[in-house]
C-alpha cells in the first residue's frame, strides 16, 4: 500500500507533449514517483525515442507511448482512436472534454487539472494580442472550472522561461544572451530547468487542498499553454494545448 506521502504511486499519468521539455521531464518525475505512464506526440519519431530514454532511466517503470496530433482538424476523431489505443488511461483533448470530460474523471479533490500559461497574460507584449488573450482567458477559466467541477481541483502554473528545447531554434550565442538577460531581471538570477518546473506539476497533482490558483514562476518571462490532469487509478494526468470543459 502507498505511503500517505507517496500520492501518485499506483496512479496513471498520461502526458500529451512529453516527449521533451517540461511534458517529458513530468514523465520523468511521474515514474519516480511510482506512477504508470503514457506519453503522446505528434510525432512518431520523438515518442519511440522519449519511451527508449525513459525505459533507459526507469527499467522498472511502466511506460508507453501513441501518436496523437491535436493540430489536424480530424482531433476529436484521432483522440477516440488515442483513446482506444491508450487503454486504461483517459486523454481529454478540447472539443472532446467539453463533451464527455465529466463522465470520466474521478469525483473527488484527488482528480485535478492544471492548465499551463504565460506572463505575457498578466505582462502583454506589443504584437501578441491573440497569445495574451488566450494565456489570460486561461486563468479565468481555471477559476470558472474549479467552481463548475468541484470537487475536482483546477489549477495554472505559468512557469516562465525555462531551458527547454523550445529554444533550439535560436544559435546558442543568441541563446545565451536570452538567458543572461533574463537572469538579470528576475530574483532568483537563475532560468530553470524543465526538471525544476516539473515539481510545481507534481506538487498541484498531489495537494487535495489546492485549487483556483495561479503558480508564478520567479523566471516567468515567456508564454506557453499545456494541460495536466491527474485522478485516480485507472484515470489520467494529461498535458496539451489548451483545454475546455463542460460538466455533462
Amino acid at each position: 500500500m502507498p505511503g500517505k506521502y507517496q500520492k501518485l504511486m499506483e496512479k496513471d499519468v498520461l502526458v500529451i507533449g512529453g516527449s521533451s521539455g517540461i511534458g517529458y521531464c513530468v514523465a520523468e518525475a511521474s515514474l519516480e514517483s511510482g506512477a504508470s505512464v503514457i506519453i503522446s506526440s505528434s510525432s512518431a519519431n520523438r515518442v519511440t525515442k522519449a519511451v527508449k530514454r525513459l525505459q533507459s532511466s526507469y527499467p522498472d517503470g511502466k511506460v508507453a507511448g501513441y501518436v496523437c496530433d491535436l493540430s489536424k482538424p480530424t482531433v476529436e476523431s484521432d483522440i477516440e482512436n488515442f483513446i482506444k489505443q491508450a487503454g486504461q488511461v483517459w486523454f481529454f483533448a478540447p472539443l472532446l472534454v467539453a463533451k464527455v470530460g465529466s463522465r470520466y474523471l474521478s469525483a473527488g479533490p484527488q482528480a485535478s487539472i492544471t492548465l499551463t500559461t504565460g506572463v505575457t497574460a498578466d505582462k502583454p507584449y506589443e504584437g501578441w494580442i491573440v497569445v495574451t488573450s488566450f494565456a489570460a482567458g486561461l486563468h479565468g477559466m481555471a477559476r470558472g472550472l474549479a467552481v463548475d467541477l468541484a470537487p475536482v481541483r483546477v489549477n495554472v502554473v505559468s512557469p516562465g522561461a525555462v531551458k527547454t528545447e523550445l529554444w533550439g531554434g535560436m544559435e546558442e550565442e543568441e541563446r545565451a544572451a536570452v538567458f543572461k538577460a533574463v537572469e538579470e531581471k528576475v530574483l532568483t538570477k537563475h532560468v530553470a530547468g524543465p526538471e525544476e518546473v516539473a515539481e510545481s506539476y507534481l506538487w498541484l497533482m498531489k495537494d487535495s487542498n489546492v485549487t483556483g490558483t495561479v503558480e508564478f514562476g520567479l523566471a516567468n518571462v515567456f508564454g506557453v499553454t499545456n494541460t495536466i490532469l491527474s485522478s485516480n487509478p485507472n484515470s489520467l494526468s494529461a498535458t496539451f494545448p489548451s483545454l475546455s470543459i463542460k460538466p455533462g
